[in-house]
């Protein structure tokens, strides 16, 4: 029977246990060594909060929902380290003794990965609260944010791939395995590769946007003819709110091959175009005064942009354009609307002589 190590209380109590359960069956004597790991974890782990002041238990406050985030992982933490200091004094086999020794290792390592995403998202999620609520309107919260969910998506994704590695390579059939297979460059090994490919590449474009930012959360885009705001970036993939509420999911690695037009990428600040066809007869000089009275009437224009002009004088019509400036894609298109609207109401009302109209000059000939 192994003997408990000096000095460690819980290795000495359960080797007294284990003498005082001998003759009993092992399985029997293995299952109470654990269970009654696990009630003091669980016992310990209560007076451990308990003894917290009570704003940190309080979860109506930050620092109290950070603290109730970490008591499973510190439950979790507690009892693998109860079991690990018991196992060695319950009577199984060497070989199984083992096993479950390397089973709890695995599980120490899957529990430091948990803490490091725990910490990741709590970093983040502080680092994400500072977001303010007209986000489209400042074009440096929107870089903010676009990097900080980029790279929690990748540290993520990172985290799992080692954690997931690590806990393997405990076992050393798994290691002896993975070795053997990392140094051979066999069809297994190119097959491996190839799967792994697109979420590799995608990763990897998730942290290229992250760092260049060719497009952040709350642009507006013009996607494959689609025209939205870039909602969510993910380690994978874009979600762009197209203008009818509709989503539409764009690969990361294909949206960097790929061009597309960014409206807001500097500024938030757009240039709205609005065309009319009228006849040759529309008074210029009316319509410029009109345009800017209509510009003024509405807090949708930002004041800096009204023009009025002629761009093409066509065979039977005048082509007008109207260049009207707005603070955010979603207000230069209600302003684009707007003057459109009151523009033709204007014409309608005082100049209907000079909307389009057909001519047809018909001459009398006189009968021989």
């Amino acid at each position: 029977m192994t003997r408990s190590a000096p000095g460690n209380p819980i290795a000495h109590a359960a080797g007294n246990l284990t003498i005082v359960l001998h003759g009993w069956p092992p399985l029997v004597t293995t299952a109470i060594l654990a269970a009654a790991a696990i009630l003091v974890a669980i016992v310990f782990h209560a007076i451990l909060f308990r003894l917290l002041p009570r704003p940190l238990r309080d979860r109506g406050r930050a620092t109290g929902a950070l603290v109730a985030r970490v008591r499973a992982i510190v439950l979790a933490f507690l009892i693998v380290l109860m079991l690990t200091t018991v196992v060695p004094q319950a009577p199984l086999g060497p070989g199984l003794r083992f096993g479950v020794l390397h089973a709890l290792s695995a599980g120490l390592v899957i529990l430091i990965g948990w803490a490091v995403l725990l910490a990741i998202d709590i970093y983040t999620t502080r680092q994400l609260s500072h977001r303010p609520d007209n986000i489209q309107a400042d074009a440096i919260a929107r870089k903010h944010v676009t990097q900080w969910q980029v790279l929690r998506r990748a540290s993520h994704v990172l985290t799992i791939i080692i954690t997931t590695a690590a806990a393997l390579m405990v076992f050393p059939a798994v290691r002896d395995y993975g070795v053997s297979l990392l140094a051979s460059a066999g069809a297994a090994g190119l097959v491996v590769g190839l799967a792994a490919r697109p979420v590799l590449s995608n990763l990897i474009a998730g942290i290229q946007i992250a760092i260049t930012q060719p497009l952040r959360v709350e642009d507006a885009v013009v996607i494959n003819g689609q025209w939205g705001w870039v909602e969510e970036i993910t380690s994978t993939y874009v979600v762009v709110r197209i203008w009818n509420w509709q989503r539409m999911v764009v690969p990361l690695a294909w949206l960097l091959e790929q061009p597309f037009q960014n409206w807001t990428r500097d500024s938030s600040e757009l240039i709205g175009e609005v065309h009319w066809s009228l006849d040759y007869t529309v008074p210029m000089d009316v319509l410029r005064r009109k345009l800017d009275e209509i510009v003024h009437a509405t807090p949708l224009w930002s004041g800096k942009v009204v023009v009025l002009q002629v761009t093409h004088a066509l065979e039977t019509t005048l082509t007008l354009r109207a260049l009207v400036s707005a603070r955010n894609s979603g207000e230069a298109w209600d302003l684009r609307c707007f003057v459109r609207e009151q523009m033709i109401t204007f014409l309608q009302k005082e100049y209907p002589y000079a909307l389009p109209r057909r001519r047809v000059d018909l001459e009398r000939t006189e009968a021989a």
